[in-house]
């Protein structure tokens, strides 16, 4: 497998990982055999350090640091809240136009953790599909915006006002999920890494790296009918 790279400096190298690849070997995985970050430092030659991470099922900008300073910088602006991370999704129903979803996430050891994301919708479509006692289907494509980074935000988050990202599992609805898998053999997660910006900790430009959505995700805009050139 050959990475994508979008974006490439001194100190820095981002990829555009498709869906199903670990970024680093987990205990989660242990019969998965290649991993973002080894594919990558063989690509380019050089050791990379993860700057953050994305779900497995997650794909679009994944950053990586060339050197262990250069990941201590990058890292200190993700925690103080310094990169702007925008996501493409596509959910279930017709959300609201725009909103903000401010509720507390509860992690493995049982630790409350504030958690805040924004969203707005791009584009809603019905489709002429009879579901469950709805005479039609409805979903919406939205940009999203965390403002915290906690595990699973965005999947909880949307998952709790009742409008879950397709192809989601476990927070999403399984009768959507097997719908799209039957009729569509689509069991994907539609949740994509679009962009990624923050101000370089070095050079101190504005850097803004776009990763292009994957076919699978283009596929299932064409077969549910949005109209939208991503």
């Amino acid at each position: 497998m050959e990475l994508e790279i979008i974006y490439e400096d001194a100190n820095f190298v981002a990829i555009n990982k498709p869906h199903g690849l670990l970024v680093h070997r987990s205990k989660l995985a242990k019969d998965v055999k290649e991993f973002a970050l080894q594919i990558l430092r063989n690509q380019i030659g050089s050791h990379v350090f993860p700057c953050h991470r994305l779900d497995r099922k997650t794909s679009g900008v994944l950053l990586f640091a060339k050197d262990a300073e250069s990941n201590k910088m990058m890292q200190k602006l993700f925690y103080n809240g310094q990169v702007q991370k925008k996501y493409l999704a596509i959910i279930r129903g017709f959300c609201p136009e725009t909103g903000i979803i401010d509720y507390p996430l509860k992690r493995d050891d049982g630790t409350i953790q504030e958690a805040l994301t924004n969203y707005k919708r791009l584009l809603k479509t019905e489709i002429d599909l009879p579901f469950l006692a709805h005479p039609t289907s409805r979903y919406s494509l939205v940009e999203v915006s965390p403002k915290t980074g906690r595990i699973h935000q965005i999947r909880k988050h949307l998952a709790h006002i009742f409008h879950p990202i397709i192809g989601d599992r476990p927070h999403g609805c399984n009768k959507q999920n097997k719908l799209f898998k039957e009729k569509w053999q689509m069991n994907t997660m539609m949740l994509h890494a679009s962009e990624l910006s923050f101000v370089h900790p070095i050079a101190k430009d504005t850097v803004c790296i776009k990763a292009q959505i994957s076919q699978e995700f283009s596929r299932t805009l064409s077969f549910l009918e949005f109209k939208m050139d991503l």
